[in-house]
């Protein structure tokens, strides 16, 4: 059963009273937290909204609008006062605390819907499939995941995607250091040479394919890293909707299309033989080239054509997770997209910064190419996925991160992840005591006369926060303020659990009360772990 969100439903207590007052349906006031204490639990401009169109002083009408709220929550509410220019300070009882706790009964935390639905495409990973995905290419497949999650919990239809560049010269290359381990050969010098190719030679062996036949070498051993790489995201918990290829564009006549939609939109140009797209009148540096003087497409063209039938496949956002060397992409797709009159696409992109993997304080280097590599298999072998996309996630995506292998094997509270999976996992060990003792029932608590403890209220004005914070991660496109907040969360149990005692604790009432409150708390460390793609588990 899913859970009512409290906040929400005390911000339309104060709606409800702001139009009532100024007769105006359409007035929609804000509830925030209170910054500090002694402001109160909530506090809200809402008669200031009001009190121009009324043609009276703020204080006045906050006056008026405070007595119209205490009586619409009663006992609920220990008092109001009226602050600054005009602000609705609002004191909740106990007992809308306690109340709020019953209301978040339930399987999983409440993430009302926001704002309009968009349908959303989200492409990300999208590494050159010549190779196993690296350690560096999980923080891709773990920060696109986890957006993807926080768009759908938010309410929005999104669809993922991986680009799978199967053309292009890194192909040509791949192929040729195969055909050089099956020959007994070093790859050439802009080859690959990692463990993998060999394998990848032996395999071509017993397919029957000879070193000669370099073009079924590049499509076959594309086809198998492409499986490869499926089986690796599949481990880390990573379902694509759809892996697009390159040469499909060329196949199905897509660049062409999309090359011929900029033309007729009047955004090109011949110079030097090849064709321009004018970027810079959407906001570029400088004009790009579609169309070499050759007649080959550039990579951009191309890119151009693979979002163009983004656009046509019905996404209104676009959504690009990319690599920190892809700084100069940004504004010249946004330009493409807009000079194919596509006024109501968005295309967003996000550029995520290198990681580095620190054993025994030292750094470690990944190379494709070279071969010196950690694949993202050896990282989930090595920490686990839980481990590895927490760590992934927890820094801004636009920060240079360090991934400190001693500390994700670690099992202490000074592992992140181990610290809040425990705080549920310690959760579940507290209902299954309290549910193994004698005549022990689910009945209704009765009405509690004891007071909420500080750690209590602490506790449970984070759980209130989890839809707003929700909210502002999918917003922001920032998974690491979830670990932030399940971290946050999981500490603020353990000083529940230090300072206020659950099973058996005195006072009539009080046990079922706490232990509403600890089921609460482990459905929402429950959803936000899984908004992060990680387990919550019952024992550790």
């Amino acid at each position: 059963m899913a859970r009512t969100d409290p906040v929400s439903s005390l911000l339309e207590v104060v709606t409800e009273a702001a139009r009532e007052l100024s007769g105006d349906r359409s007035v929609l006031p804000a509830l925030d937290p209170a910054p500090r204490p002694e402001l109160g639990d909530f506090s809200s401009n809402a008669a200031m909204l009001i009190a121009k169109p009324l043609g009276r002083a703020p204080r006045e009408v906050a006056v008026e609008l405070a007595d119209a709220v205490s009586d619409r929550l009663g006992e609920s509410l220990e008092r109001v006062e009226v602050a600054g220019p005009g602000f609705l300070n609002l004191f909740l009882a106990d007992d809308w605390y306690r109340k709020a706790v019953e209301e978040l009964s339930g399987d999983s935390a409440p993430v009302p819907a926001g704002g309009e639905s968009e349908r959303i495409l989200v492409e990300f990973v999208s590494a050159n499939p010549t190779g196993p995905l690296t350690a560096a290419s999980g923080r891709h497949a773990a920060y696109g995941d986890a957006v993807a999650r926080l768009l759908v919990a938010t309410g929005h239809q999104v669809s993922t995607e991986y680009y799978v560049n199967d053309g292009g010269s890194q192909v040509e290359s791949f192929a040729a250091s195969i055909a050089a381990r099956m020959n007994g050969d070093e790859p050439p010098e802009n080859g690959y040479r990692g463990d993998y190719v060999n394998q990848l030679a032996d395999r071509a062996r017993e397919t029957g394919i000879g070193p000669e036949e370099l073009e079924r070498l590049a499509l076959e051993g594309v086809a198998w890293m492409v499986e490869s790489i499926q089986q690796s995201l599949d481990r880390f918990g990573v379902q694509m909707d759809d892996f697009f290829s390159e040469r499909s564009l060329y196949q199905d006549g897509l660049v062409e299309k999309g090359l011929e939609r900029l033309r007729n939109a009047g955004h090109t140009f011949e110079e030097g033989g090849a064709l321009w797209l004018r970027t810079t009148e959407f906001g570029d540096d400088k004009d790009r080239v579609l169309v070499r003087s050759g007649g080959e497409p550039t990579y951009f063209g191309a890119d151009v054509a693979y979002h163009a039938d983004k656009v046509e496949r019905g996404h209104v956002r676009l959504l690009d997770v990319l690599g920190a060397d892809h700084h100069g992409y940004v504004a010249r797709m946004d330009a493409a997209i807009k000079s194919l009159g596509k006024e109501d696409v968005a295309f967003e992109a996000r550029i995520l910064q290198m990681i580095h993997l620190v054993e025994g304080g030292k750094r470690t280097k990944m190379s494709k190419r070279a071969g010196d590599i950690v694949t993202l298999d050896e990282l989930v072998a090595d920490i686990g996925v839980d481990a590895a996309r927490f760590f992934l996630l927890q820094r801004s995506h636009d920060s240079t991160m360090d991934l400190d292998l001693d500390l994700a094997r670690s099992q202490s509270s000074d592992n992140p992840v181990y610290y809040v999976q425990y705080a549920h996992a310690r959760i579940q060990s507290i209902l299954r005591k309290a549910a193994d003792r004698p005549g022990t029932g689910n009945g209704t608590s009765p009405t509690l006369r004891t007071p909420v403890e500080p750690a209590e209220k602490a506790l449970i004005s984070l759980l209130l926060a989890f839809p707003a914070e929700v909210h502002q991660a999918a917003g922001r496109r920032a998974p690491h303020r979830i670990c932030a907040y399940a971290t946050e969360t999981a500490a603020a149990f353990h000083a529940f659990y230090r300072d206020c005692q659950v099973v058996d604790a005195p006072g009539e009432g009080t046990e079922q009360a706490r232990l509403a409150l600890c089921e609460s708390t482990a459905a929402t460390l429950r959803s936000a772990l899984g908004l992060l793609g990680i387990s919550a588990p019952e024992s550790m």
